[in-house]
């Protein structure tokens, strides 16, 4: 099991916000080599059809298991509900994360009894979110908020300019007007703006984003499947859809920097 225990683990997101995830897994499990694909070419994919996301999903999997990836992580909400069931049916031996806005901590966390999501239109109106509702929120009020314009921004490297400023404002206060305790980050670009979101919000609203939940069921299943790497971890790998100079470029703000950024097919 040595052998496998030292393979990679793959981790995919429409874009470049899954760096934050990459960073949760780096800081829980450091031992871990790591793989990364942003399908940066086909962002965003809240205005895809589930067909064409699950079309995406399975060509970078079986990207990531040839090269002998251990594990899949779907760093994406949108790509999760698209896509993972499917991607568990064909792959029913391989282990695949997935992700979900905090729902359920959000719920065990607010005092106030309100809860504010942040997220893409795609997933605020996905099924698996209202299954989510009906599970853990019976007790809570959720107000939802989509945010059109903030992923593509991030993608953009754009943090902190007038413009997000005033676009996040924008989806922030209604939120606090309506008495929210607890803000869930249901997009995995959004913890990127947390700095930025810390300003806007008293410091008793609690900020909850879904990355270190995601890092902590990946050591799970790899602890299960005797596969947790001893280590040392090797450099992690870069691969985007769109050009890999501006990945390259906007590295160092998410992650840091990294020459080993090359072009996956589109």
């Amino acid at each position: 099991m040595a052998d496998a225990a030292a393979a990679p683990v793959g981790v995919f997101d429409s874009g470049v916000g899954g760096l934050s995830v990459l960073a949760e897994i780096q800081r829980l499990l450091p031992n871990e080599s790591l793989l990364y694909v942003g399908d940066c070419g086909y962002i965003p994919y809240g205005e895809k059809s589930p067909a064409f996301i699950r079309q995406r999903c399975r060509m970078v999997a079986e990207f990531f298991r040839e090269q002998g990836a251990k594990a899949m992580v779907l760093a994406c909400n949108t790509a999760t509900v698209a896509a993972v069931a499917d991607l568990r049916e064909q792959y029913p031996h391989w282990p695949i994360v997935g992700m979900e806005p905090a729902v359920k901590p959000a719920a065990a966390a607010t005092r106030s009894g309100v809860v504010g999501v942040l997220a893409t239109t795609g997933t605020l109106q996905s099924a698996k979110f209202v299954a989510l509702l009906d599970r853990f929120a019976n007790d809570i009020r959720v107000v939802t908020q989509p945010c059109p314009g903030l992923v593509e921004c991030i993608e953009a490297g754009d943090l902190n300019s007038p413009v997000v400023r005033e676009m996040l404002q924008g989806y922030v206060k209604p939120l606090l007007d309506a008495g929210c305790d607890t803000l869930i980050l249901g997009c995995t670009h959004y913890p990127f703006l947390k700095p930025l979101l810390t300003q806007m919000i008293p410091a008793s609203v609690a900020i909850i984003d879904t990355g270190a939940a995601v890092a902590r069921q990946l050591q799970r299943l790899l602890g299960e499947g005797e596969l947790l790497a001893a280590g040392p971890a090797r450099d992690a790998q870069f691969w985007t859809s769109a050009s890999p100079e501006h990945l390259r470029n906007i590295l160092p703000m998410l992650w840091n920097k990294s020459d080993s950024v090359r072009s996956f097919p589109m």
